[in-house]
This record gives C-alpha cells, structure tokens and sequence, in this order.
C-alpha cells in the first residue's frame, strides 16, 4: 500500500512546467515501472480529479482537485495571472461582478471571480461548484454539450434552490435552445434571490469549456446596461479564449 502511494507521489511530481502532459507508457518508461501499474494509478487519480485525461491525445495533465488543496496551487498556474486582469476590466466597465466557471465532470467549478465595488454586490466564492441546471452561468455551458449528456443530466432529480430555480426539463431545453440560437444565457434569483446574471460560453477549438459570467443586484440593472454586458462579455471571451489557446494544457486541453 506505502508503496503504492510512493508511487502515486512520484507520477503527480512528473508533471511540471516544462513538461505538463505525460502518457501512460511513457511515464512507465520514465519510471521504469510496468504500465499496467501505472495506468491503474492514472485512472484512480483521474477519478478523484487529481488528473485530467485529454480524450483526444490519451494524455494526462493535473486537474483540479491539486487546485483545490489550497489557492496558492492556482497562484503556481501562470494562466490565473492573465485571467484576472480580464476580470477586472470586464467588472471596472460594468461595475458589476464579474467570474469564470470552468465545465469539471458534471458541474460548474468558479476558477476566478473579480467582485464589484460597489457597497451591495454579488459575492462570487471562488472554488465553489455549482449544478450546470441552476443559473446562466451554468446552462451557458450545458446548452453546449452533447445531447447524450444533456438527456442524462436532465433525467436526473433537480433541487430547486430559490423560488425562481428552472427544474423542469422541458423548460430547461428551451432555454438551452434560445441560449444556443442568440449566444448568451441570462437569468433571475435561480440560485442567489435577486440576483440577475448575463453569461457567454467559452470554447476551446469548438468545444465547450466554461463560461463568463457577469452579475449583481436586479434593482441595479436594466436594460441599457444588459446590452453593455453582452458587449463586455463577447470582447473578454475573445481574450480568454486566446489565453487558452496558448495556456490549455494547464487544463488538460490539446493546444
């Protein structure tokens, strides 16, 4: 069992800046150990979201339950020190909160937030997960996904956290259709009361990785200011989504 877990230590310490993707033959012959070995580790850290596998290269990077053991894990991330510049630009012109949820398995994981200024503002917690169902954060990033996934999510038992949350299936579909056909989600006290958000999705090479997301009070925001969102939101996207073009592999996305 120590040895095991030795092991288990020695495969995470492999990935590093210089070198953030590994295969499972590879690292075996890095390790001289038997792959058969290896991969049985790989896909156990894989399950606990220590590593993430990329589908298309079969190839592992670290994923974000090594975030989540402690905010300076995501300060080491160079990715996190040119996202939040966007952030605060997009909440500076809004004065609004603005935050970035990434797609992790089947729930929205808040990877950064920038909050306004203003006195009454909508707190963001950043590490906090969130079902893909409750909000326009969250079905910006479901209305994108396979039709095979989206038929098992919906097939699931929905929790209705405020009045306002959207738990029927039908109508959930519908909004994820309109999210779809005019680009942008937008919703009302579904999770937090009285709280109105505006969200895009963001992708990588044409695949749906997380959204962005700004918010705050609905006696604040009109119209006028809805508008303003959507164009804040559409210029950041195209920022972040260069950023990952370059960065990806931090997420376990093929560059």
């Amino acid at each position: 069992m120590l040895k095991t877990l030795s092991l288990s230590l020695d495969i995470l310490r492999m990935f590093t800046k210089e070198k953030p993707t590994w295969g499972g033959r590879e690292l075996a012959s890095e390790l001289n150990q038997n792959h058969t070995k290896i991969y049985r580790i790989l896909e156990t850290l894989e399950k606990h979201r220590f590593l993430i596998k990329n589908k298309e290269t079969k190839k592992y990077s670290l994923g974000f339950a090594v975030w989540e053991l402690g905010h300076t894990a995501s300060e080491n991330f160079h990715i996190k020190e040119l996202i939040h510049p966007i952030l605060k630009k997009v909440s500076e012109h809004t004065n609004e909160s603005a935050f970035l949820t990434i797609l992790d398995g089947e729930e929205g994981l808040t990877f950064d937030a920038v909050e306004a200024q203003a006195t009454v503002r909508f707190s963001v917690s950043i590490g906090s997960r969130t079902p893909l169902y409750a909000g326009a954060s969250y079905r910006s990033i479901l209305a994108h996904l396979s039709t095979e996934f989206i038929d098992h999510y919906l097939n699931k038992e929905l929790t209705q956290f405020t009045a306002k949350t959207m738990v029927n299936p039908a109508a959930i579909r519908a909004d994820l259709q309109q999210i779809r056909e005019r680009g942008y989600a937008m919703s009302e006290g579904e999770y937090t009361a009285d709280v109105v958000a505006v969200a895009v999705p963001i992708f990588h090479k044409n695949t749906i990785f997380g959204s962005l997301t700004i918010s705050g009070p609905r006696y604040r925001i009109n119209h006028e200011q809805i508008e303003l969102f959507k164009q804040e939101l559409t210029g950041a996207r195209n920022e972040l989504q260069n950023v990952f073009e370059r960065y990806g592999a931090h997420f376990g996305l093929s560059s």
